[in-house]
């Protein structure tokens, strides 16, 4: 139950209220600009990433090779699946790496799952304390997925920068993807190198955040159609196999996009490990 109704007297204000979020300064749908904040987002991804910290904490606490608990346990198998993926892909070593990516698979992975909770339940216990709007998911805002592949994408320009050395990391630009040994096919080649490489280096990030963004958002989107159902007994018995069913699937999405954005995260920085040879 919404400020908009139930779900069957107005279906879209049913879904604009649960996709809007909790936002300060400016708002505008339109016009609004740099300074709008999504405090929803801001607290839930705050809160996924208090739990992260917590666990970590918690486990390295007790940690024991004779009587490990079962969270020690999940861990360790987390933590052996990201290396193995790590060593699989990337060249070298780096002691950013390893923690880097597996920050990232755990805490993506415990923002989607933030979509598998009822999506009424919160937003109504929001509004009986004055609240008007709550959306619960951060990876169905583009500030948290944008945000999040655009972190990466200034660790992929340092790391560039870092082992090719400025000039190389220009020569990237402009002899690459197309190689000559011809000076002036080389000329010839630089503007189309400049554009092409240019466009490859920015699709990094922007692949990065919509892929999770629309993942996660039509997932959020679906479980919404199905609380739709609720206009009857017996479309209520339908709302609750379907949504049970989605849920048990989407246990898999969100699990998959976060093992996603962790892998691109390690092969984009691979890339960035690679010389100019390699390409």
């Amino acid at each position: 139950m919404s400020a908009t109704g139930t779900p069957s007297d107005n279906p879209v204000g049913y879904i604009q209220h649960h996709l809007t979020n909790l936002c300060v300064g400016d708002c505008d749908p339109v016009t609004g600009g740099f300074w709008a904040w999504n405090i929803d987002t801001l607290f839930f991804s705050w809160l996924t990433a208090g739990i992260l910290i917590y666990i970590s904490w918690k486990v390295g606490k007790n940690l024991s090779l004779e009587k490990p608990t079962g969270l020690q346990n999940v861990m360790e198998a987390v933590v052996g699946f990201v290396q193995d993926q790590i060593k699989s892909i990337f060249p070298g070593t780096n002691p950013i790496i390893g923690p880097l990516a597996l920050t990232i698979f755990i805490w993506v992975f415990l923002m989607n799952a933030m979509d598998l909770i009822p999506v009424d339940l919160l937003p109504s216990l929001g509004q009986m304390i004055g609240i008007p709007t709550l959306k619960v998911v951060p990876t169905t805002d583009l500030a948290t997925t944008f945000g999040l592949s655009l972190s990466v994408f200034a660790l992929i320009i340092y790391y560039n920068i870092k082992i090719k050395g400025p000039i190389g990391y220009l020569k990237m630009f402009m002899f690459h993807p197309f190689a000559a040994s011809n000076i002036v096919v080389k000329l010839i080649l630089m503007p189309i190198n400049i554009v092409m490489t240019a466009i490859e280096e920015l699709a990094k990030p922007v692949s990065l955040g919509l892929r999770l963004f629309g993942n996660m958002f039509a997932g959020e989107l679906l479980f919404l159609l199905i609380a739709l159902l609720s206009f009857s007994w017996l479309a209520g018995v339908g709302q609750v196999l379907l949504g049970g069913m989605w849920a048990i699937f989407h246990i898999l999405v969100i699990s998959l996009q976060a093992f996603i954005f962790m892998l691109l995260t390690i092969v984009y920085l691979a890339m960035a490990h690679s010389t100019m040879d390699d390409h």
